[in-house]
């Protein structure tokens, strides 16, 4: 039956709900950052377009993956650094990560991905001092920014802008997250980025989780040193990270509650994750190919990620070397030298569709970097995983998997040939992985609205009300001591002191009036009597 208010006929009703859609139609400001991170954020961007909205992109002239958006108007500025300057400092960084992975705050700070984030962070400065950009952004009466916040210019252009703005991000490096949203996170039982610990800890994993805690507030402010300088030269006062993220008006976060532990959250906290999963889409030929003549043992996809594109020699032949002792087809994409020992059941593709082919009945297994987008992609189509994590919360997502007993992880530091294969065939002949994964993804997708649409409401709730104001928490207005009610604690401690005080100097009197007299009448008496 349709809903009161809507006709019968269900298309009439969705063009009309389009329609009304574009009648609300307004102005988007979008902040993005290159690589992986714009996957997701694009699906949102089309899909605003999509719905009738004017979005303007903000990116360099140099990119990966950016300013391949059509019916929208890209701005540029120019960068001091080219697409090769980019790669070849993004490739030492993931090259590294097979001999030594950087796993806490301290190694990235002075590791091998600090001139890529130096990189990264002075795009802003180049964004700003195109001042014909500058000036086009104050005379377009955007209603919001949509930006990434992790390198942090985004937060600056809406701050300089004043206009509200919506993060879209997994998660928040440095506790910006519960400094920005004003939200509790107790590291208790909240694991910290780089803990690879679950929520339920041993005594051991909550003293190393409160280290990392300390580690993240004591390095932050350098491992972001750059990008708050940049804030305060174009705000032109000094600011702190808290400054930049306590404005933000919605927090859309791609993780959920089957993925991620409980925790506590804000109001202006959405959860889209699984926002790039599709349902599959048909094989082309030649992927369908490969799957057919799989046979009964099926297939096994392996992806490390659009970002990784090489593996030390020695670390391929090992994988190789495992690939070509399980019976599956594995389906591996892979743009680097092609081992030697490559077996017949192992076809390597510079890309392939991972999505269609984790949703095909004949995936077994998923070999993965336990990237986000990855995971998810997993979960949604209910494939148990073997995870290879090298760098950021990749670690962490992996621990996550592991810990529902939906995947196994190899440390691709010390994994053999032995273990890629043991595991391997672990998730694909032990049955409680299959079950598990599917038990995730029945939950995950047990929902009263698409990530998509969660997003994209969102997005134009802001745009509507030019921010979400009653869903920021007074929290941000109080200094530390009154938030941590140390004030109210002195007041009531001082009272009780005072109460305690005035109480044991009135017994003390009595005491003395009591006793006092009669003391010094016996001893004065004793002292005549000699």
């Amino acid at each position: 039956m349709a809903p009161s208010g809507c006709p019968s006929s269900l298309p009439l009703c969705v063009c009309l709900f389009l329609a009304s859609g574009f009648a609300q139609a307004g102005r988007l400001l979008v902040v993005p950052m290159d690589g992986s991170h714009w996957f997701t954020r694009q699906m949102t961007v089309e899909k605003l377009l999509q719905r009738g909205h004017e979005v303007g992109v903000v990116i360099p002239e140099e990119s990966w993956q950016l300013g391949k958006l059509v019916n929208c108007t890209v701005k540029t500025y120019s960068i001091p650094y080219t697409v090769e300057d980019m790669d070849r400092e993004f490739k030492h960084f993931s090259y590294t990560q097979w001999k030594t992975p950087e796993q806490s705050m301290y190694s990235l700070i002075t590791g091998s991905v600090k001139d890529f984030l130096e990189i990264t962070f002075s795009h802003c400065r180049s964004l700003f001092k195109d001042k014909k950009l500058v000036e086009y952004l104050k005379q377009s009466s955007f209603d919001a920014v949509f930006l990434d916040p992790f390198h942090v210019c985004g937060l600056t252009v809406a701050k300089y802008l004043s206009l509200p703005s919506i993060i879209f991000a997994k998660d928040i490096f440095c506790d910006n997250l519960k400094e920005g949203a004003q939200c509790p996170s107790l590291p208790s039982y909240v694991p910290r980025l780089f803990s690879k610990s679950a929520d339920t800890m041993s005594f051991k994993e909550r003293l190393w989780n409160h280290l990392i805690y300390f580690e993240e507030r004591a390095f932050c402010s350098y491992y972001l040193k750059t990008a708050i300088e940049i804030a305060s030269e174009v705000l032109q006062t000094p600011v702190t990270l808290t400054d930049l993220y306590s404005p933000v008006s919605i927090w859309l976060l791609r993780t959920d509650f089957v993925f991620n532990f409980p925790r506590p959250v804000m109001p202006n906290m959405v959860f889209v994750g699984g926002i790039n999963c599709f349902q599959r889409k048909p094989l082309s030929k030649e992927f369908e190919a490969y799957v057919n003549a799989s046979g009964e043992h099926g297939i096994v996809v392996f992806s490390l990620g659009s970002m990784v594109s090489e593996i030390p020699e020695k670390k391929a032949m090992e994988i190789a070397e495992a690939l070509g002792r399980i019976p599956q087809t594995v389906l591996w994409r892979y743009t680097g030298t092609r081992p030697s020992n490559l077996a017949k059941n192992t076809i390597l593709v510079k890309w392939l569709p991972q999505n269609d082919l984790l949703g095909h009945p004949k995936a077994r297994a998923f070999i993965t970097h336990s990237g986000s987008h990855g995971i998810y992609e997993g979960i949604c189509n209910g494939v148990p995983m073997v995870m290879m994590p090298l760098f950021g919360d990749q670690m962490d997502n992996a621990k996550r998997m592991e810990t529902r007993g939906a995947g196994v992880t190899l440390n691709v530091l010390e994994m053999t040939a032995d273990d890629l294969e043991n595991a391997l065939k672990t998730v694909i002949n032990n049955k409680s992985y299959k079950e598990n994964i599917m038990r995730l993804s029945s939950l995950h997708k047990d929902r009263p609205i698409e990530p998509l649409d969660l997003a994209v409401f969102w997005v134009e709730y802001v745009m509507r009300h030019k921010g979400a104001p009653h869903l920021r928490p007074a929290a941000h207005d109080l200094t530390w001591y009154q938030y941590h009610s140390l004030d109210v604690i002195g007041f009531l401690l001082a009272i009780v002191l005072t109460v305690v005080f005035i109480v044991y100097k009135s017994c003390a009197y009595g005491c003395r009036k009591c006793f006092g007299g009669k003391g010094r009448v016996k001893k004065s008496h004793k002292s005549k009597t000699h």
